[in-house]
């Protein structure tokens, strides 16, 4: 379902120019996005379609996401950085 190519367009749309969104994003794809279901791979990629505002706003936790799946999402990028990062 996500071929190479899709996959290089999800790490060209990782590139915010945002450098708080920049440092989550494309090392959460690198390292954790083909342990990911499709499911997950679908949610990701519909959480890159978000503006780059609330974007922020929820990985900096200054508002909810109050779509479930995108919180969720949120949640596990967040995490999963912090893993990759220590």
């Amino acid at each position: 379902m996500f071929t190479e190519k899709r996959v290089n367009r999800l790490k060209w749309a990782c590139r915010r120019g945002m450098l708080e969104l920049d440092v989550l994003f494309l090392p959460f794809v690198e390292a954790a996005f083909d342990e990911l279901d499709d499911g997950q791979k679908l949610t990701f990629e519909r959480l890159l379609t978000c503006d780059d505002p609330d974007l922020f706003a929820w990985f900096m936790g200054h508002q909810q996401c109050h779509d479930p799946e995108l919180a969720g999402m949120v949640d596990m990028v967040l995490r999963r950085v912090k893993v990759y990062g220590d």
